[in-house]
């Protein structure tokens, strides 16, 4: 799950191994990725799905997104962004895996309320200035 670049050539480990849970800054800063990440992923597609958007077009971004999401974080924490992708690889891992469970789960849902919130914000109907025209016919 969680990625720790180290290399121990003494230890007959090799280069980039895993080992899970070793640093709690380190699980704060996937916490943060991870949350972050999810956040910008759900913005976009509010954004790119909400009134007024580009119909037809909405997976183009979201795509794009989804991939760069991946290519961010990968080297950071495997990536997530969804929980029940990190659920059964943990279980089927077993020992501290799923004891980092918690981060996968926690960060992406709080990034997702996170853009809830900012999204109703940001898209909400009723926050959009309506303009009536009234077409006047003048006589002349």
């Amino acid at each position: 799950m969680l990625r720790a670049n180290r290399t121990r050539p003494s230890r007959g480990k090799p280069e980039n191994y895993r080992h899970p849970g070793f640093c709690p800054s380190y699980m704060a800063s996937c916490f943060l990725a991870e949350l972050l990440l999810t956040f910008f992923f759900l913005m976009i597609i509010i954004g790119t799905t909400s009134k007024g958007a580009a119909t037809g077009f909405a997976g183009i971004p979201i795509g794009f997104a989804l991939t760069l999401i991946h290519l961010i974080s990968i080297p950071v924490t495997n990536t997530s962004v969804n929980p029940a992708r990190s659920t059964a690889p943990a279980l089927f891992a077993g020992g501290d895996y799923v004891g980092q469970l918690w981060l996968f789960w926690l960060a992406p849902v709080a990034g997702a309320l996170i853009a809830g919130v900012v999204g109703r914000i940001l898209y909400e109907p009723s926050s959009m200035i309506e303009t009536v025209v009234i077409d006047e016919k003048r006589v002349a």
